[in-house]
């Protein structure tokens, strides 16, 4: 059996209240008695549960999401997990608070993790944006002891925490080779339709999709990557140019949120189901292309998962307790129009 403050005190020969003032670090305690009771800990091996004895004192845990604007449906659907989670506070001990800020501006994200260090919150969870600025304002965060989790876009060689998402190379890579399998000897070049390669996460997607499109299927043609901000209008505008220059495309890779806009252009332009389409992200939109044929497959990561994911790791590095990395693991899932799930997005 586990050691317990009872076992403590009996070792020590001192109350139960002795030992939690030694075990909280609070004063009134006499430094030879102090020595006793440390002395007690070691031979013991005890170990202290801190979560159950935050939740005991009833600790809170004031947490900050920090996400992108805009209309991408992904991030407007990760945000209705993070506002269900405000639900469970009460259960989950934690008070969040939503920052927004527009898609993928380095500054403005730099900024809001300075207000976020302002607040003073156990933890951050932020959608990164790789610039110097923003691993800057994360190193700040945690000089002070406020953990950091990136979510679904991370910043390697930053000093966060954890990243709450899934392998984006490995997504790729799973990208590009479901593009070359459906191609087969179809002839014609294949279109990446990006959302900003100021992202790590469309970044390593491209990366992983490249090298399998590079190692497996050499011989086909890869155009230049078109950035469409995630805006549905640009990346219509975006893919009628590639289709009306070139009209042997074969097939596109969005790595982004730009799906209806490459969904609209295709449908005008009278492609729809004669390009393959490999995209991310299960939305309600995504879903309806599926169905229809206009894409091909979808990579979807669970967006609850990762907020789950983000809050379950903030609060133990808050705790300095170990985070459980099996539980932690965000997978791939690939969706066809026959296995997709039932119920709306």
């Amino acid at each position: 059996m586990r050691p317990t403050v009872h076992d403590i005190a009996a070792e020590a020969g001192v109350s139960l209240a002795t030992v939690d003032r030694v075990l909280n670090n609070r004063p009134g305690v006499r430094a030879v008695t102090r020595d006793k009771v440390e002395q007690a800990i070691e031979t013991l091996g005890y170990v202290r549960d801190v979560a159950a004895a935050n939740l005991a004192k009833g600790r809170t845990y004031p947490l900050i999401f920090i996400m992108p604007a805009g209309d991408n449906s992904f991030m407007r659907g990760l945000e209705a997990e993070v506002r269900a989670a405000t639900v469970r506070s009460a259960a989950e001990r934690t008070e969040i608070t939503i920052l927004t800020v527009p898609a993928f501006n380095a500054q403005a994200l730099a900024e809001a993790l300075a207000e976020a260090h302002r607040r003073q919150p156990a933890g951050v969870a932020v959608v990164a944006i790789e610039a110097p600025e923003v691993t800057a304002a994360v190193k700040r965060l945690r000089d002070d002891g406020i953990a950091v989790v990136t979510l679904v876009s991370d910043l390697p060689g930053s000093a966060r925490d954890h990243f709450a998402g899934v392998d984006n190379v490995a997504a790729g890579r799973t990208a590009g080779s479901l593009m070359g399998r459906f191609l087969g000897n179809r002839e014609g070049p294949v279109a990446v339709l990006a959302g900003s390669m100021l992202v790590r996460d469309h970044r390593d997607r491209l990366e992983g999709f490249q090298a399998v499109m590079r190692d497996c299927f050499g011989t086909r043609a890869l155009l230049p990557v078109v950035e469409g901000q995630d805006d549905a209008a640009l990346a219509e505008k975006l893919v009628a140019a590639l289709i009306d220059a070139h009209p042997d495309l074969a097939g596109i890779y969005s790595i982004g949120a730009g799906n209806r806009g490459l969904v609209a252009a295709l449908e005008k332009a009278g492609k729809a189901g004669t390009i393959c389409v490999v995209a991310h992200e299960l939305t309600a939109y995504s879903r309806a292309a599926l169905l229809s044929g206009t894409i091909d497959a979808l990579l979807n990561q669970d967006a609850g998962h990762e907020v789950r994911s983000a809050i379950r790791v903030l609060k133990a590095k808050a705790d300095g307790l170990a985070v459980i990395a099996a539980q932690e693991r965000i997978r791939i899932d690939i969706f066809l129009k026959d296995n997709l799930p039932s119920g709306q997005v």
